[in-house]
């Protein structure tokens, strides 16, 4: 399958969502950017629909608070998958997670499935 998907487009909206701290503009975003199916799963937390998603970004945000999710380089697309890296931490300091995921997109870009790996995480 190919489709005509921006990688980076697909990433930086993903981790949009991640950075929204208000509970109704975060919903609105996961709504525009992930199907009613979608799933989320990483070594820590698994959810399957958009409020289970929302659920593990409100989870994080509470866990880390005031840290931002950042694209690290560029996004890497091959037909409906796409492949990014992205570090969380506070303005001004050493990231404290970083991960890669792979996603799956809908042909209207929307995502369908995130598979992330960590690569650093707190001691």
């Amino acid at each position: 399958m190919t489709l005509a998907i921006d990688p980076n487009h697909v990433a930086e909206r993903y981790l949009a969502a991640w950075n929204e701290t208000d509970a109704a503009a975060r919903k609105a975003l996961i709504e525009a950017g992930w199907t009613d199916r979608a799933s989320y799963v990483d070594p820590l937390m698994a959810a399957e629909g958009r409020e289970a998603i929302d659920g593990l970004i409100a989870a994080v945000h509470q866990r880390f608070p005031g840290h931002r999710f950042s694209l690290l380089g560029a996004a890497d697309g091959h037909g409906d998958r796409v492949r990014f890296s992205w570090a969380l931490g506070a303005d001004g300091a050493e990231p404290i997670v970083g991960g890669t995921d792979f996603a799956m997109v809908e042909p209207d870009g929307r995502l369908a499935s995130v598979t992330g790996f960590l690569d650093k995480v707190p001691g």
